[in-house]
């Protein structure tokens, strides 16, 4: 029997948590957003998304302050940062029920594990967001280019579990892609994540045309793109080199884009740092791989937060 959902929690109502699931809720489905920050916000505005593919509203969302409150769901959607990891054991469990899939929304490697965990292997499905979104304001959510997410099940069971997600993403005007091989598409977004978010914070918190626009930046962000690739091949996986003039090139119309981990690190939180660029370097060298730019790079970013740990913080929250 092929698995379907009728009810979703949104886990991480961030830029993607709000953005992906704004959008599911505007085609009517059932979408819970756990909240925490922009509870009191959108409890009385709604939720605003300026997108390039059309603005939207959504005056009346269902808001939770705890998992408690929102309780079993059909469908989790696990989209805040790796860094609030250490609570997906006690946020997880009051939203299942004995058939319920999560779903995580998440940078780079290991979140399907520690997801697998908690909820067991069975129930894991991944998804990779190809998307320029920034959360503005409370409520309040930027989309200037993208969408695309590829979706995949972790532990394959014959259920059609990623193509029920495709089927209804694509209805909720989201470019869903049902892929077979989720570890492939982990890596083939690492292509852009490990150089782009890297470099973006070692260059001292900069945006992605300035990252382009200097031709020594170019050459280390496509050597890094070999290094991925190289390592994703000695993993067995198909990667092709034409991925580097592809990242590249949709990179450019960006324009001064801000990546996520250039948010973070000027705004004093945490970096993803583990899954984006220590657990990529970890399954390398187990599989007889050296990318020694990754880690010249992991060295830098680390120089760089503790550089800032060490200023006197601001308060940056809404």
């Amino acid at each position: 029997m092929n698995w379907t959902f009728k009810s979703v929690a949104i886990v991480g109502s961030g830029a993607v948590g709000l953005y992906y699931g704004a959008r599911l809720a505007a085609a009517g489905e059932d979408v819970r957003f756990l909240l925490r920050s922009d509870y009191e916000a959108i409890s009385r505005c709604g939720l605003k998304v300026a997108s390039a593919d059309g603005d939207f509203e959504l005056p009346q969302v269902q808001a939770f302050r705890t998992a408690e409150e929102i309780g079993p769901v059909d469908l989790v959607i696990v989209a805040w940062k790796t860094t609030s990891n250490a609570q997906l054991a006690t946020v997880l469990p009051p939203l299942l029920h004995a058939e319920t899939q999560v779903l995580t929304l998440q940078n780079g490697l290991g979140n399907c594990e520690a997801l697998a965990a908690i909820v067991g292997p069975a129930r894991v499905l991944g998804g990779l967001c190809f998307v320029c979104i920034n959360r503005t304001a409370p409520g309040a959510v930027s989309h200037t280019a993208g969408g695309r997410v590829t979706l995949g099940e972790w532990r394959p069971d014959g259920r059609g579990r990623a193509a029920e997600l495709e089927r209804r993403f694509r209805a909720a005007n989201l470019s869903g892609f049902a892929v077979e091989n989720l570890e492939k598409s982990q890596w083939e977004k690492l292509i852009w994540n490990i150089p782009f978010n890297g470099l973006s914070v070692a260059e001292g918190g900069v945006t992605t045309d300035v990252l382009l626009d200097a031709a020594e930046n170019e050459d280390n962000l496509r050597g890094l793109m070999v290094e991925v690739i190289t390592a994703a091949r000695a993993l067995g996986l198909e990667v092709s080199d034409d991925r580097i003039r592809y990242n590249i090139e949709r990179t450019r119309p960006m324009g001064p884009y801000r990546t996520s981990s250039m948010i973070d690190y000027v705004e004093g939180r945490e970096v993803e740092v583990a899954p984006i660029w220590e657990e990529p370097l970890r399954r390398a060298k187990a599989a007889g791989v050296a990318m020694p730019m990754t880690e010249d790079l992991l060295r830098r970013i680390g120089e760089r937060l503790a550089e800032r740990d060490r200023r006197p913080r601001k308060s940056t929250n809404f």
